[in-house]
């Protein structure tokens, strides 16, 4: 391709390649069903090359370049040591126009694209991914400050796990289906057919940069629509990486990359992009403030929208869990990045003949959690010492610790942590120490705020009526688990609970394969799953006759007969044979009279 796509250093970096780009497949290409791939190793791909990074891997630079009159930047940096990455230019309303254009120019000639052409791309991606796992997961921890561990688990193998499912079973989802009839309509034969959209966007949080940019993106691109990505302001730096490795695959297999656009803009310019009237979906990922304004600014042209707003998740703990058995999982629950995971355990709803056990359990081993940067190159840098990394920024330090204190204020009980941390290595990162809190009430101002940091409160209760009272008495209801010695009884409290998705004696595993989302105050809609690829298309009926030249549909002159009509709806769906001959009765009746 000749300049690399990836050089992060230069102004316009991936985007470059939008002028350089020619479309290499200008022809139509019939659209085919092929059948599902057996198993995704059975198609073989392009294993592009890993990105170049420049130095600021290894090496951020301790002072931004000279910005350049006429743009508006976007300042980097590395959370975990404060230390610069790179000044970005953000894009302007103009450029987000352009590049929507851009997207829909390309994806005419992608919606010809056959499944096995889409099994292609993403066998490419997932090969990519596989091989340069270190490197991509160094990435996400420069911008976030999360662990390694944490960027494997929460970015990698989950993405990983998504690619696979839609190389292996996609297509099932997608492909058009038979719907049965009714007696009335026996002579039809009815399908629908699921057709992409056209362009589509995808608004996600800072959390998870690798993993939210490339879902989206490539249930967008199996479900044969292009995708603008506004990436948060917070991860630019390494979002413009992963969606040019993205690009990088499309190309490498033939395709145009411009059907993947990726936004950096100021949160003030990103309307343009949820007003668009070229923009037939959007899938936001982060606050409920932003996501009510997201789903206004939708309805100028009625775009329908799926929210995930984030939550307030409950782990109900029965009388009788074995505490030392399950610790380990709770501890990734409400720690995992820091606690900054939208279905991160916030509160964990323990049985009173437990609490105390749990309690010091628990501060054993919160207590002892070791913060730090695991792409230092300080004694604390090596990946075996470092338990947890840093937060975002510490912009929301102020209110956590009122939080505390209002709380401890009113009787909780902070074990563990509570404050800001100075990393002696890293004077500028931003860490917080992990906390352990009980005796907290749903009163309590932190038990119905999402925290979305390193928090484990603990609320204890004595029936398990009670707690799912409790579970449910937030108007947040994304994901749960509940946890028991017994699995029945486990599931009559799982399904009690007014949430999105439960998990039973674990932790988030309906995340990869499953329809996600929340409901009440967690957002609408579905991502994941077939029900997640399903929303990027218009679900179209089509009714044909079965047998055309035997029975078609005619409207003969009895059927102005209200005798007729009444005789022929009680015949179909009387209520018992008696009332359903007299229909037939009606109805013969009134045909031959």
């Amino acid at each position: 391709m000749g300049r690399s796509l990836f050089n992060l250093t230069e102004p316009l970096g991936i985007y470059s390649v939008v002028r350089r780009y020619t479309t290499a497949r200008n022809r139509a290409v019939p659209f085919r069903w092929s059948a599902p791939a057996a198993s995704y190793m059975d198609y073989e791909a392009p294993i592009i090359e890993s990105p170049s990074l420049s130095s600021h891997l290894q090496n951020p630079l301790l002072a931004p370049p000279e910005p350049v009159e006429g743009y508006n930047y976007i300042t980097c940096y590395d959370p975990a040591t404060g230390l610069h990455l790179d000044t970005l230019p953000a894009d302007s309303p103009t450029d987000i126009a352009a590049k929507i254009g851009l997207a829909k120019d390309a994806r005419e000639d992608w919606s010809h694209s056959s499944w096995g052409d889409r099994r292609r791309v993403l066998r490419s991606l997932l090969a990519w991914l596989v091989k340069d796992q270190e490197v991509c997961a160094r990435v996400a921890c420069r911008d976030t400050g999360k662990t390694m561990i944490d960027a494997s688990l929460g970015e990698i193998l989950t993405t990983c796990s998504k690619l696979e499912w839609l190389i292996n079973y996609g297509e099932i989802a997608l492909r058009p289906e038979r719907r049965r009839g009714n007696l009335i309509l026996s002579h039809k034969t009815s399908t629908v057919h699921y057709e992409p959209l056209g362009v589509v966007a995808a608004i996600v949080s800072w959390n998870y940069p690798l993993h939210n940019a490339l879902s989206p993106i490539i249930s967008a691109i199996f479900s044969g629509n292009a995708i603008v990505l506004k990436c948060s302001e917070h991860t630019m730096w390494s979002s413009r990486w992963f969606v040019g490795a993205v690009r990088e695959c499309i190309y490498a297999c033939g395709w145009n990359p411009d059907i993947v656009q990726l936004v950096c803009c100021l949160p003030d310019d990103s309307e343009v992009l949820t007003t668009s009237p070229d923009i037939k979906h959007i899938t936001f990922i982060g606050s409920e403030t932003v996501g009510r304004k997201v789903a206004m600014a939708a309805t100028v042209n009625l775009t329908p929208v799926t929210l995930e707003l984030g939550g307030k998740d409950p782990c109900i703990i029965l009388p009788r869990t074995n505490i030392q058995k399950w610790s380990s999982v709770w501890m990734r629950g409400a720690f995992q990045s820091m606690g900054q995971n939208c279905i991160g355990i916030e509160r964990f709803l323990v049985h009173s003949s437990l609490y105390e056990e749990f309690m010091t359990e628990m501060a054993d081993r919160v207590s002892k959690l070791r913060l730090g940067s695991v792409l230092s190159s300080s004694a604390e840098g090596f990946v075996s010492v470092v338990d947890g990394g840093s937060m975002i920024n510490n912009a929301r330090f102020d209110e956590l610790e009122r939080l505390m204190t209002d709380a401890e204020s009113l009787g909780a009980d902070v074990r563990c942590g509570g404050t800001r941390w100075r990393n002696p290595y890293s004077e500028q990162g931003a860490y917080f120490r992990p906390t352990l809190i009980g005796n907290v009430n749903e009163q309590m101002e932190i038990a119905r705020t999402e925290v979305f940091g390193p928090v484990m409160l603990v609320l204890k209760y004595d029936s398990v009526d009670e707690a799912v009272g409790i579970a449910n008495g937030l108007h947040y209801g994304l994901g749960a688990s509940v946890f028991g010695p017994d699995q029945g009884p486990c599931k009559e409290v799982a399904m009690s609970l007014e949430c999105g998705m439960v998990s039973i004696n674990d932790f988030a595993v309906y995340y990869v394969n499953l329809p996600f989302g929340g409901t009440k105050g967690s957002g609408y809609g579905r991502f994941g799953g077939p029900e997640g690829l399903r929303a990027l298309t218009n679900p179209k009926v089509v009714v044909v006759d079965r047998f055309p030249v035997l029975a078609e549909t005619s409207i003969p002159v009895v059927v102005h007969s209200w005798d007729f009509v009444s005789g022929l709806i009680s015949a179909l769906y009387g209520q018992s044979w008696k009332a359903r001959m007299v229909g037939l009765t009606k109805l013969i009746k009134a045909a031959t009279s």
